[in-house]
């Protein structure tokens, strides 16, 4: 029903404990009670719940309301909820005004007096603008149900096999030779010590045999555009100048290459040739030439790995390759990098050859490392004495300010893995111990009773000079313990720096290409962290694991598959629905001057020579505002966002 005549529902939230002990909530509701416009004034507790979503769906029918303004949260939170309650009432879902009165008023307000009164203008605001809200209409639009998955770790690889399950195609691209990422590369899982490969390599094998699963290993995303259900993008395939469909992973090509290279997969701590395979179980098990130390590449000659490869697999002509895909839905799984401790030069990285981070002693643990699996020192020795340093780059002002998560547990991984591989003395040092999980603090329980030294308190320094004679070839770290207020000089033989994760390099290239907002410590932000932690502000675009943050492999597990969830979720529908709230061009007042074409970042607009005008694509636009606010001559415009909606508000905030 459309009524002439704007009557107005305003309903005040109290917001359990948030918003009513700063915001006298009932004096806002008499003052909204006498606004132009206003039919009933109502103040509840809880107006998400579904007796205050029923006091909107009464008095809409019973009292003939046609538009409705509730004061509460942040329309990031509950605005869709209210939009459905009118919805369900039979008025226009965009007949709704939100004021956020508790983010931006009780929770930043110190003086209630004044936090009533600004709440009360916000109503008033509300009010004002609602009453010059238009019913506006979205159309359906068929999605493409197939989805693309940026990164293939742990994340990567189970958001894929969920989707995949579910029935739909999924591109799976990986910027590195194989898939597996960081957890490839661990010997053990804390805090059931599983074997990590044991894990991992029947995931991997199962998201390559998937039909439905299709792998872009040693390959990019360059350009993501499109809309929700409808994403165009383009993968770069970089050469890997070895024939896929050839090769039959023999490794004779890498037996007789000359070149030795430190590897990235081994941390630096083996070598690698010229034309490798990460790691044994690498999946695809197809090799890659690096061009940048290949002797071919470098001076034209050499060519052994051709010479001997009796599949005739090796092409030296193979040149980047462009594959175009059309998907309905993304999953961001870009992962993180370990913090490079360099620059703590107190801690000797890069100084002293015994320090070591933590990936790399995973490596040096590793049974397919490069010491099989002993934990041996430079001379070939087993250590007597280790110490484990925390928070290397965590919960440090100058660094990352942020807990990283899984230090602590993978510390007390690595000191029960030194005990029981070379029975050493080991010395942790820590902040505060943290362990959350399920069977985390048993696993903490378990160090301890087997004789770590556990010191809380923060390495100062770590250096060579020894306070005793029969020390002489060790390092002393620096330390105070805090519990005994006293500073320690411990003699070791092999430290580790349990370094905390950051985002991953390149992560801010691919935020860009998919319109995700990022915090400042650079890692994806989440629509909202408790409502929709795997969903982003940008429809159609999912996280999963540690892009969003640092996690553990089960939290990091349990997201992807949510994340699947949510995507296959948003496409079994078959169809979406295009935002309403879009932008309008007036060809009556248009000059043909195309800046809005230049301006739109979703490729949304594009010129009519015909008719000289500008034109809006209503699927692609996301109602950003560019064109607007750029627009010279004031034709383009947003709908729910005119201005005359805009000018109501102000007038009665001033």
């Amino acid at each position: 029903m459309i009524y002439e005549k704007p009557r107005i529902g305003v309903y005040i939230c109290h917001c359990g404990s948030n918003i009513s002990p700063k915001v006298d909530v009932e004096a806002v509701a008499r003052f909204a009670a006498g606004l132009d416009n206003v039919a009933v004034s109502r103040d509840y507790k809880f107006m998400c719940s579904n007796p205050g979503q029923d006091f909107i769906v009464n008095d809409i029918k019973q009292m003939g309301l046609n538009r409705v303004v509730v004061a509460s949260c942040s329309p990031r939170m509950h605005e869709p909820t209210f939009r459905k309650a009118c919805e369900k009432a039979g008025i226009s879902p965009h007949y709704f005004q939100m004021a956020n009165i508790r983010e931006q008023t009780s929770w930043v307000t110190a003086d209630s007096a004044h936090a009533t009164q600004k709440a009360k203008d916000q109503v008033a605001a509300a009010a004002a603008r609602v009453a010059g809200h238009a019913a506006l209409t979205s159309r359906e639009v068929a999605v493409q149900k197939s989805i693309l998955v940026i990164g293939a770790g742990i994340a990567g690889i189970q958001a894929s096999l969920t989707a995949a399950e579910a029935g739909y195609d999924v591109h799976l691209v990986e910027r590195e030779p194989s898939i597996g990422g960081h957890m490839a590369k661990f010997d053990k899982t804390f805090p059931t010590l599983d074997c990590a490969a044991c894990i991992m390599t029947p995931k991997m094998v199962e998201a390559a045999q998937k039909e439905n699963i299709h792998l872009h290993t040693w390959s990019e995303v360059v350009s993501v555009e499109g809309f929700v259900g409808n994403y165009k993008v383009r993968v770069r395939k970089k050469p890997r100048y070895v024939d896929m469909e050839k090769c039959t992973g023999c490794g004779v090509c890498q037996q007789k290459c000359p070149v030795k290279v430190p590897s990235e997969f081994d941390e630096g701590l083996a070598f690698r040739k010229a034309v490798y395979s990460p790691f044994p179980q690498a999946v695809p098990n197809t090799p890659v030439i690096d061009k940048d130390h290949c002797i071919y590449f470098q001076k034209g000659k050499c060519r052994a790995c051709e010479k001997f490869c009796e599949a005739a697999a090796i092409d030296f002509n193979q040149a980047d390759e462009f594959i175009d895909i059309v998907v309905g839905a993304v999953i961001a799984a870009t992962g993180f990098k370990a913090f490079d401790p360099s620059p703590l030069t107190a801690y000797g990285y890069g100084i002293f050859p015994e320090v070591y981070t933590s990936l790399e002693f995973e490596r040096l643990n590793n049974a397919t490392g490069p010491t099989a699996g002993k934990i041996l020192m430079k001379n070939g020795q087993p250590p007597r004495k280790v110490a484990i340093v925390h928070c290397v780059g965590s919960r440090d002002r100058h660094y990352r300010k942020y807990c990283s998560r899984v230090c602590c547990m993978y510390s007390m991984k690595f000191a029960h893995l030194v005990r029981e591989k070379t029975g050493a003395e080991v010395w942790e040092f820590y902040i505060d111990m943290r362990s959350p999980g399920k069977l985390y603090e048993e696993f903490y329980n378990r160090v301890q009773e087997e004789g770590v030294h556990l010191v809380r308190g923060r390495v100062a320094q770590i250096t060579d000079i020894t306070d005793h004679p029969e020390d002489a070839g060790c390092l002393t770290v620096v330390a105070e313990n805090t519990l005994a207020r006293r500073v320690l000089r411990v003699p070791v033989d092999m430290v580790i720096l349990s370094v905390g994760l950051e985002p991953a390099a390149g992560s801010d290239a691919v935020s860009r290409m998919l319109g995700i907002q990022r915090d400042a410590d650079g890692w994806y932000n989440e629509l909202h962290a408790k409502l929709a932690p795997v969903k982003t502000a940008a429809s159609g675009i999912f996280l999963a694991g540690c892009c969003q943050g640092p996690k553990d492999i089960p939290d990091t597990v349990a997201q992807a598959s949510a994340a699947a969830g949510e995507a296959v979720s948003l496409l079994s529908r078959g169809t979406v629905r295009t935002l309403a709230e879009i932008s309008y061009i007036d060809p009556d007042r248009c000059s043909g001057c195309r800046i809005c074409v230049d301006m739109c970042p979703y490729s949304a607009i594009s010129f009519d020579d015909g008719a000289g005008v500008a034109v809006v694509n209503d699927a692609l636009c996301q109602g950003c505002g560019s064109c607007a606010a750029a627009c010279p001559s004031s034709a383009a415009g947003i709908r729910h966002f005119n201005d005359g909606q805009i000018m109501a508000e102000l007038e009665a905030l001033t």
